[in-house]
């Protein structure tokens, strides 16, 4: 049997990462029945930092060079976006391992520390989408998933009558959106960015690329924060701060520690020569003060001063875990808009206080290129109620990500002003594109948007109208300097493919969220066309609200070199399902998300390879998904109930008995003993999987775990195991 072009499983982090201990030797069994291998490339947190000294293969460069191959398909699993913290607690337990790496430079102040700095700085943030997204994003719900949420609704909790939830964001000129301008691009030339004419980034743009420059006013986003602390406690309603720390990493810290410090101003004024001397960094949150302060002569009266204002409740302010303590500034890591945000929709437009109750709040999004859809989310509940998760429509997404699109690939090119001066942005030919005054604090960036991927984006989202034959909405705002430009190429790329009886609109974000939102109600669908920091925030928001979660979305990224990118769905609960896990060997982690991106990775091979036995093989597969969600098999969240172990061993049993009844001779003969020895063992598997909950799980390390303890944590029944490794 010729082999077919294999399948590359990302290894990861957290709770996807345990559940690929289980699930891949499955997957591995199965498919090489079919002459496809799955093989494995760590681009976890702790094998990004091992690269990164020396000390392991780089294998997100070498996944960097698969996305440009005609038949490159890459099954992603989501990874940890590390935030400074994280980063230092990975290379800390990297160290207790044996390995040789030296400390985080916090302060780097020498060549040699400048230069390490530099390397970790490649491990922080989106260091792996850009590289791998190298085409943009088709989202949506499986028919399969979308009817099984709304036969088995998950709760969607009631708003409050005469609701006082709100979303607060800036206006004006003092946010990114309001500073924005933006210049399109008349050829290929050097583009130098400079702060009072020194150098702080030059790029390669492109003939066509769209360059926008914007900043943060430090001093305006304070004051707003002032307000909204002020306003909160006015309107008797809990404060919260909504960022995204991990895949902003340069400039959603920074506010991050500016809210922080704001929030707690008194605090920060009192002891500001202590946390000077002990080199404190807001932007790191409470959890870093805490370790810095432990063993201070005033350790004791400074957690104090800061307990104090929590109780104070002026206002009272969200936590991340009430049982803990842990406010909202815990760490910036710890709250996560695109995950946060549909919580507090989801909840009746509430989050959780001091005391563990479900509070009304005030959810603070500094920045109005966002804040106007989340805004819009909640004032649209308040107005109308909660959504009915029986009846509601679907929104698809088409996100713009290829090449590092937009602001999710501006790392390189967002600074923190040192100086107050103006920043310049001069062609190569003298030309000066953009100028802009600002201050010192202030956070300055450039991002991007090239050509060849917005006329793909067009194309996708053409396509997906015609297949699916609803709307197709634009989200584009003509009064955003970005969006005016992008709005140009809409139009004019559009002529060039077939739009016959589509209704394309390019709407504002208030207006499409109006929209979309109107006929979701009426149990309508609509394709919401998005750049990439929107697209994030859109699919977690929806999905979550009509299916119950984000990760059982449908993820793909057809390649822009022909391959394809198969996403499994978000992570940001991951954290929560590890602790469960090492705490009682029970992990709720769903892979629906593995389940539906491996069918739609084995459909693409069988696109280009027409095999009889790939074909079998995959349409068992959508079978065996559908038995999945029709049998109800997702992990229990409660210990001593089925959790993701069971549900990989029943995907087994579904997939095997598909097989036994397909019409391949060959894959029937193999697989009808193997569905008949799955289905007869099944108590016995499903005791022995029960049988180690309850007890803490050792899998000798958080980000870098053992692979053997790992696996001996997830594969605890013999006798499934035995089946499966003997296919």
């Amino acid at each position: 049997m010729s082999k077919l072009p294999k399948i590359i499983w990302s290894k990861i982090d957290e709770a996807p990462a345990l559940a690929t201990y289980s699930l891949l030797p499955i997957v591995n069994a199965f498919t090489n029945a079919a002459g496809v291998e799955v093989v494995t490339s760590d681009i976890s947190l702790a094998g990004r930092v091992l690269a990164a000294m020396g000390l392991a293969e780089d294998n997100l460069a070498k996944l960097g060079k698969v996305v440009f191959e005609k038949d490159g398909n890459i099954i992603k699993l989501p990874n940890i976006s590390a935030s400074i913290g994280q980063l230092k607690e990975c290379i800390t337990e990297l160290q207790s391992q044996g390995y040789d790496i030296p400390n985080f430079p916090e302060n780097p102040s020498t060549d040699e520390e400048k230069a390490l700095r530099a390397k970790y700085n490649t491990c922080l943030g989106s260091a792996v989408n850009p590289v791998l997204r190298e085409g943009n994003s088709d989202r949506r719900a499986a028919k399969a998933v979308k009817k099984f949420a709304q036969n088995h609704p998950h709760r969607l909790k009631a708003f409050p009558e005469n609701a006082k939830s709100y979303v607060a964001h800036m206006e004006g000129d003092g946010d990114f959106y309001g500073n924005e301008k933006s210049v399109t691009m008349d050829k290929a030339q050097k583009v130098t960015i400079a702060l009072n004419g020194k150098e702080l980034a030059t790029i390669d743009a492109l003939d066509g690329e769209i360059l926008d420059g914007t900043f943060m006013s430090v001093k305006k986003l304070r004051a707003f924060i002032k307000k909204t602390i002020d306003d909160a406690k006015a309107n008797d309603v809990l404060w919260s701060i909504h960022l995204k720390a991990t895949m902003m990493k340069i400039s959603d810290p920074i506010m991050f520690g500016h809210a922080f410090t704001v929030f707690f101003q008194d605090v920060f004024d009192k002891y500001a020569e202590e946390f000077a001397e002990l080199g404190i960094k807001p932007n790191q949150g409470m959890s870093d003060l805490e370790k810095k302060i432990a063993g201070h002569p005033k350790e004791a009266e400074i957690k104090a001063a800061f307990q104090a204002v929590v109780e104070s409740d002026s206002p009272k302010i969200a936590m991340v875990d009430s049982d803990k303590g842990q406010t909202n500034f815990n760490a910036s890591n710890d709250v996560i808009i695109d995950a946060s945000m549909p919580v507090v929709v989801r909840e009746g437009g509430k989050q959780w206080d001091r005391n563990g109750d479900a509070v009304e709040c005030v959810a603070v999004i500094p920045d109005s290129t966002y804040g106007l859809f989340h805004q819009e989310m909640v004032a649209d509940c308040v107005a109308n109620g909660q959504y009915d998760v029986t009846t509601m429509g679907s929104m698809a997404n088409v996100g713009l990500m290829a090449q590092k699109a937009e602001e999710y690939g501006s790392h390189p090119t967002t600074f923190e002003m040192e100086e107050d001066g103006t920043v310049t942005v001069t062609a190569e030919d003298g030309t000066e594109l953009m100028r802009f005054d600002v201050e010192k604090g202030d956070i300055w960036r450039m991002s991007r948007a090239k050509d060849i991927p917005i006329k793909d984006w067009i194309r996708l989202a053409v396509e997906r109208g015609q297949i699916e034959k609803v709307p197709v909405i634009f989200w584009l705002d003509e009064n955003r300097a970005h969006d005016a430009q992008m709005i140009k190429k809409v139009n004019k790329y559009l002529p060039e493919f077939n739009t016959e009886g589509l209704d394309i609109q390019i709407m504002n974000i208030t207006d499409a969220t109006r929209f979309t939102n109107a006929r979701i109600r009426k149990g309508e669908n609509t394709i919401a066309v998005t750049g990439n920091v929107l697209r994030d925030h859109l699919t977690d928001m929806y999905p979550i609200l009509e299916l119950g979660t984000s990760a059982k979305m449908l993820s793909i990224v057809p390649l822009l070199a022909g391959g394809g990118l198969y996403e499994t769905g978000a992570g940001g609960s991951a954290p929560k399902h590890v602790d469960q896990f090492l705490a009682e060997s029970h992990l709720r982690w769903d892979s629906l998300g593995e389940f539906l991106a491996l069918a739609e990775s084995l459909r693409f091979i069988g696109q280009k390879h027409d095999d009889e036995k790939l074909a079998a093989l995959t349409d068992a597969l959508d079978k065996a998904n559908e038995s999945y969600l029709d049998n109800n098999k997702a992990p229990s969240r409660k210990c001593g109930e089925p959790d993701n172990k069971a549900s990989h061993y029943y995907v087994a049993q579904y997939w095997a008995d598909a097989l036994a009844n397909s019409d391949n001779a060959d894959l029937s003969a193999k697989f009808a003993p193997i569905a008949q020895a799955l289905k007869e063992n099944e108590d016995k598997i499903i005791n022995e999987l029960l049988a180690v909950e309850g007890k803490p799980a050792d899998i000798g390390g958080y980000y870098h775990p053992d692979d053997a303890k790992a696996e001996a944590a997830m594969r605890p029944s013999a006798t499934l195991n035995e089946i499966i490794d003997n296919i």
